[in-house]
């Protein structure tokens, strides 16, 4: 992998953590493009690292919400941000489930297929489409909390998420707006609930390669991983921002129409 790869790689991840097109699916599709043919190891290990940055470029974006919250739970404070980190705890038990017992089936079973990617975001379009057309039926606009049971709903939409090609943030945005959030609540919510997922594969990842299980840095190059690390991280600064503005107009449905195209290109690839 050269500069220029990890460059469009960043970028891509960037941009697609935060849009509902789905970051995994479009990773999946710049290997095929570039030709990367990376070893499965290490390209799992280059996407995580890439997940990384886009969970601290969360921190960063939503950092005025993230560090009350902090603190509030450190301190058990026992106020509305304490028992909204206990929610997001709730709501990472379905994925660190299957994280546990099924990553490396899915991994090796769903990894590396465009057909999948293909289909999983034709079911990402139809969940958009859905919030779009059911939207008055909804009563996310009137600013509903998410409750403790949204809470886990979410947070099963997020680990069904773990296909490539189902977009995470899409998948649980939908999800928290079909059950009647707010719609801005229920996107803060879904970017923060993934921190946790991402930095504890990260740290489990983080300990295969010095046990000797895994050589990323040596297989991929530093430079490249740097460059990937930080386009990831800038660009989903920016991309955070927007999804937060485009959630709140709701004009979700221009994603839905994306992924529709771009599931049949793959599909039919």
């Amino acid at each position: 992998m050269n500069w220029l790869d990890a460059l469009i790689m960043g970028i891509v991840q960037g941009l697609a953590e935060y849009l509902p097109i789905s970051s995994s699916g479009h990773l999946e599709i710049c290997n095929k493009i570039l030709g990367l043919n990376l070893d499965e190891e290490v390209a799992l290990s280059f996407d995580l690292a890439l997940h990384v940055a886009t969970v601290l470029s969360t921190i960063v974006v939503l950092w005025y919400e993230f560090f009350p919250l902090c603190r509030s739970f450190f301190t058990i404070k026992r106020d509305n941000d304490f028992w909204m980190v206990c929610k997001i705890l709730v709501s990472c038990i379905p994925v660190a489930i299957v994280g546990l017992c099924f990553k490396d089936y899915i991994e090796g079973f769903f990894g590396g297929q465009l057909l999948v990617v293909g289909i999983c975001l034709l079911v990402t379009a139809a969940l958009l489409a859905l919030t779009y057309f059911t939207r008055h039926n909804t009563v996310g606009r009137r600013g509903r909390d998410i409750t403790w049971l949204d809470a886990f709903v979410i947070g099963c939409a997020q680990a069904v998420a773990v296909l490539p090609g189902l977009s995470r943030s899409g998948t649980t945005i939908a999800t928290g707006i079909l059950l009647g959030d707010d719609r801005v609540k229920v996107a803060r919510f879904s970017f923060l609930m993934v921190i946790i997922p991402i930095l504890g594969e990260a740290l489990l990842d983080i300990k295969g390669m010095l046990a000797g299980d895994a050589g990323t840095s040596a297989a991929v190059g530093f430079l490249p991983l740097m460059i990937g690390f930080f386009s990831a991280f800038v660009v989903g600064c920016i991309a955070c921002k927007w999804m937060l503005d485009i959630v709140k107009k709701g004009k979700l449905i221009w994603f839905a129409i994306y992924c529709a195209i771009v599931g049949l290109v793959c599909i039919f690839w």
